[in-house]
């Protein structure tokens, strides 16, 4: 039995019966909206958001309709941000598949996404669930400021960890926290559960995404995404930043440089990241994860054991122990 399937075994049936409620949140009678939602169906990836979503649910009452919708608004407002973000990137792939933008164009692929965002809206509205919709919609302002943040600094490479870690709560925490938060408030109405489970998603998604960074600098073998991309991309991650921070003025100007003018070259990108390594910003960084890892595993300690607390703490683990 893998990993996800061990995480995913208390809400094996609950996951099942989303996947259906989600595509019929989907639906439309305008025969090429199906087409293409239908699509964007078919290549769901290891869907961790609903998991956080139910398992978070799970661990405090009962899972009810108000649940599986809060897991549907979140996958809808983040699948509309993912399809915007494609034609933003001029992205022809989105995990393996052909993109949305690729196949349709951008015009459609624009409106694709901001049918998903007005279908998770009219879900929400639909059955009063306003409190879910706050938590959801505030991270999606959250993910919108924190791209722009990445863009604005990316154009001067002036990143402080502070401002990286700002960052990286808007783009990738963010939404962790919407899945923690919406799951524990679909069953229970005490603020004080909700605020912890939102934290405790935040603390989560940090992890998760310094781990992504940290891919960014592997051997090539069993990551995600090829290596030195957010480098040619001009973004700033965690172990540039210390590396950068703990070197010499001259030395600086040099990386500085490479990442400004010749980020298209593999040669001098291959020599940014053995930079990386030298200067111990992967050691630095793998250290700040587990800080985040472990503060978030504490935060559950509180909340009777069971079968959701332990998957939820096996997922926090695999976020950062994930080989892609």
């Amino acid at each position: 039995m893998s990993t996800v399937d061990k995480i995913k075994a208390p809400i094996e049936q609950y996951m099942s019966e989303f996947e259906v409620k989600f595509k019929d949140s989907m639906k439309s009678n305008v025969p090429l909206l199906e087409k293409i939602t239908n699509y964007i169906v078919k290549r769901k990836g290891k869907q961790l958001r609903p998991m956080f979503v139910f398992l978070s649910a799970k661990m405090h009452g009962e899972i009810n309709e108000s649940t599986y919708r809060a897991a549907a608004l979140i996958e809808l407002l983040h699948t509309a941000t993912l399809v915007h973000d494609d034609v933003v990137d001029d992205s022809n792939e989105r995990r393996g598949f052909f993109s949305v933008n690729a196949l349709w164009k951008n015009k459609i692929a624009v409106l694709i996404g901001d049918y998903l965002l007005s279908k998770g809206l009219l879900l929400s509205l639909d059955n009063d669930d306003f409190h879910l919709l706050k938590l959801v919609s505030n991270a999606v302002r959250e993910m919108s400021e924190g791209e722009l943040l990445q863009i604005e600094k990316a154009r001067k490479l002036d990143i402080s960890e502070e401002i990286y870690f700002d960052i990286i709560r808007q783009k990738t925490a963010s939404l962790v926290a919407a899945c923690c938060a919406t799951g524990a408030a679909s069953v229970n109405q005490d603020k004080k559960v909700v605020d912890t489970m939102k934290q405790f998603g935040i603390l989560t998604g940090m992890a998760f995404q310094i781990k992504d960074d940290l891919f960014d600098f592997g051997d090539g073998k069993d990551i995600g995404k090829p290596t030195g991309i957010d480098i040619k991309e001009k973004k700033m991650t965690l172990p540039l930043i210390f590396s950068l921070n703990n070197s010499t003025s001259s030395e600086k100007r040099h990386i500085i440089n490479i990442v400004k003018n010749h980020n298209e070259n593999p040669e001098k990108v291959a020599e940014v990241i053995q930079f990386v390594f030298d200067k111990k910003g992967i050691g630095y960084a793998e250290k700040i994860m587990q800080q985040y890892k472990n503060e978030a595993l504490n935060l559950l300690k509180d909340f009777k054991d069971g079968e959701a607390k332990a998957s939820l703490e096996l997922l926090v683990n695999y976020s950062i122990e994930r080989k892609k």
